[in-house]
């Protein structure tokens, strides 16, 4: 039997009329990608462009001003708003060698449990197929903007002709005429738009060519006052900008120091004659007169890149365009079917954009352009048009409240908080409400943001930044640009105590421990190559013994590498230590990485967790967790294969080096892990020790890593164990 509890609740206080209260609602939820708030003229009030239907919910219904992500990314935001989960929980990271996995709680699921008809239709970007919809027609990967491929639920692919923005509404319509008309449902309309290359329609092509799109203040930041990893990043308008895929010119990149080579406009190359002409028609007179402008050398350093943010901004927003006219066309179907007032309407986009703030174009920093989106809700009879609330809400919190409104259990593992009680008190937070919001970003290799999280609260900001152990503090209300970090200033001290005791709260109530997180070391270049270079030696196989671990253990290819020839090179082994990777980094590459060449392994030594303690001075029950994992994905992985687990070396002069006290006190913790008959725990420490406990500068130089010598102590501890757990003949030295 079905029954509503919410609708009875709201009708008790009042808020629902008869009419409505008499079904579930349905549930509309128009969703964009890389969409900022600047490009919405119901929140700039048109400074950049016009977006009347976008504009019309928020005439209409509640805009709320301060919506952010939890992870300025398109397939981890995806991934937060279908499980109300933040990024390490759902497990849906970063876009690098990702896939959603959607046998996970998510709140279409749980909708159909309760009753509703659900369907998907666009941009999807998760690397699996959805779970939980009744129909489904998607994107693969980006999608395209121009005649663009969509994956069908019987796995074959159907190439459809027209503008990708037009189709998918095209396909959300016609969902809407063939569902079941007596079932509340949910459509989730998602566009690809505007995400870059920023493709308009024929129709837009011409758009806003009469007049000057405004700069923003910070087009030509120098990043100066903040951290040095601002100038890391590879996603400015200036240098990192594309001949032909975003700047949209033909053939060779005549200006090779102010464009990027590399990467054609393959939306071109996708269109058919005639959409080809009426691209030429307005662009080709535009390029070549830039071209001749720059033959002239007409144009500075700066007027170049002014020239690069007009052809940005200006294909951006006709991209917006496109995909507000197509919200429009549902929200007059919607009263046109007479479906408007049992209706909720909801538009957002996965993140915000950088329109040229700070130089930039893309998203990923914690800065608020990128880490504010929208979100605006309409529901006829319930709020009070053109409401405006400055609640903080989050990605996180749109599971939880689709799942109230339809009546729906909401389940204790969602991380977010629904939103009818802030819809409920016209859009102002109730007493009990959050009062600041965790961010975190993972790092990708592409365009080179450093990974970094933090939090956020009404007036002050605050990021960390793992690498460099620095702290960011921004004060929204005296700089709203986020130029000046004030985490050194003296009178933003006791600020910046409170800030961190904030960060470390939310953390501890999010259950965010970085020791048990996967995070790549890809932006290094010298971990890359070892990485790749490890991936083809595991495809070459067998791999019959793998030796996991950081630099201690990479050390087997340099003063260890005598000692692994007599012990390891006739056994298949493979050294998979990479210098300074604490475990979520080895972790990571358990996850992530292609071991398809290693189908039968004998035995894993895993010995990490060295650099939780030196690096951070983690906690050891953290870095426990995080080396429990590590087992887990290896038994996950190799069920039959053996782990030989080894407590973490000593470190350190003396017994009661602090550094050391904590490596202690992890092989303490992990020593339970061997409960499972396949792990067994070896903590060899005592091998490399003195009488009195003190570490001789002959095994450890740097009171760390391993001598020749002490390499040949460590191969000799545990050679009756890699012998018997292994199936090896043992070695006699």
């Amino acid at each position: 039997m079905r029954h509503f509890p919410l609708l009875a609740f709201l009708a008790g206080l009042a808020l629902v009329p008869a009419a409505i209260a008499a079904k579930p609602p349905n549930i509309v939820f128009i969703f964009s990608d890389d969409h900022a708030l600047e490009a919405i003229s119901a929140y700039s009030g048109g400074r950049l462009n016009q977006t009347p239907n976008i504009d019309r919910l928020a005439k209409e219904g509640m805009l709320f001003e301060n919506s952010f992500c939890a992870n300025s990314i398109c397939g981890p935001s995806r991934a937060n708003i279908l499980t109300g989960k933040h990024s390490h929980v759902n497990g849906f990271l970063s876009n690098e060698r990702a896939r959603f996995d959607g046998s996970q709680m998510t709140f279409p699921k749980l909708l159909q449990k309760a009753g509703y008809q659900t369907a998907l239709m666009g941009k999807w970007h998760l690397n699996s197929d959805p779970t939980g919809f009744d129909q489904w027609e998607i994107l693969p990967g980006q999608g395209s903007y121009y005649n663009p491929v969509f994956l069908q639920m019987d796995g074959s692919r159907k190439q459809r002709p027209g503008y990708c923005s037009d189709i998918i509404t095209d396909l959300s319509l016609d969902w809407l005429e063939e569902r079941d008309p007596d079932k509340p449902f949910l459509l989730m309309c998602q566009h690809k738009a505007p995400h870059r290359n920023w493709s308009p329609p024929a129709r837009h092509l011409t758009l806003f060519d009469d007049r000057k799109i405004p700069e923003p203040d910070t087009l030509f930041d120098r990043y100066e006052n903040r951290s040095k990893l601002l100038q890391e990043h590879e996603m400015g308008i200036a240098k990192h900008m594309f001949w032909g895929h975003d700047m949209k010119f033909h053939g060779k990149n005549q200006f090779p120091g102010a464009f990027r080579d590399g990467i054609p406009n393959r939306e071109y190359e996708r269109m058919t004659p005639a959409q080809k002409a009426l691209w030429d028609a307005a662009y080709e007179p535009k390029n070549q007169a830039f071209i001749k402008a720059m033959q002239e050398g007409e144009l500075s350093e700066e007027g170049i890149v002014r020239w690069k943010y007009q052809r940005y901004i200006k294909d951006y927003l006709r991209t917006v365009q496109a995909m507000d006219d197509g919200i429009g066309r549902v929200l007059d179907y919607l009263d046109a079917h007479e479906l408007t007032d049992n209706t909720i309407v909801i538009y957002s986009s996965d993140q915000g954009f950088y329109l040229g703030e700070h130089g930039w174009y893309d998203k990923r920093w914690m800065f608020e352009e990128s880490f504010k989106m929208p979100f605006l809700i309409r529901w006829p009879g319930i709020l009070n048009p053109g409401t405006r609330s400055q609640a903080l809400i989050q990605n996180i919190d749109y599971a939880p409240t689709f799942l109230e409104i339809a009546g729906a259990e909401v389940p204790k593992e969602i991380q977010g908080r629904s939103l009818l009680p802030v819809l409920k008190n016209r859009g102002y937070a109730p007493a009990d409400w959050r009062e600041a919001l965790y961010y975190a970003y993972y790092g990708e290799r592409t365009h080179h943001v450093a990974a970094h999280d933090g939090v956020r609260t009404t007036r002050h900001k605050l990021m960390h930044f793992p690498r460099t152990r620095e702290w960011q503090l921004f004060d929204l209300v005296r700089d709203p640009q986020e130029m000046h970090s004030l985490h050194a200033h003296p009178d933003y001290s006791d600020v910046l105590e409170q800030m961190k005791e904030r960060y470390a709260r939310l953390r501890d109530q999010y259950g965010v421990n970085s020791a048990a997180i996967p995070v790549s070391r890809l932006n290094e270049s010298w971990w890359q190559q070892r990485y790749q270079s490890k991936q083809k030696e595991t495809r070459q196989g067998p791999g019959k013994l793998l030796f996991i671990g950081d630099s201690i253990t990479q050390g087997w290819e340099g003063a260890g590498n005598d000692v692994w020839q007599q012990y390891y090179a006739e056994r298949d082994a493979i050294n998979l230590g990479f210098s300074g990777d604490r475990t979520e980094h080895a972790l990571w590459r358990l996850v992530k990485g292609d071991f398809k060449g290693v189908t039968d392994p004998q035995l894993a030594v895993v010995m990490i967790g060295t650099n939780n303690t030196g690096h951070l001075e983690q906690d050891p029950e953290e870095t426990r967790v995080g080396i429990e994992k590590i087992v887990a994905q290896l038994r996950g992985a190799y069920p039959k294969m053996p782990v030989l687990l080894l407590g973490v070396f000593p470190r350190g002069a003396t017994p009661d080096d602090p550094m050391r006290r904590i490596n202690v006190a992890i092989n303490e913790r992990i020593a339970a892990l061997a409960s499972d008959e396949k792990v067994t725990f070896l903590d060899i420490g005592k091998t490399f020790l003195n009488d009195d406990g003190s570490l001789p500068k002959d095994i450890m130089p740097d009171l760390l890593h391993l001598s020749p010598k002490g390499y040949e102590l460590w191969a000799e501890a545990i050679e009756d164990q890699v012998a018997s757990l292994g199936g090896f003949s043992k070695v006699t030295p």
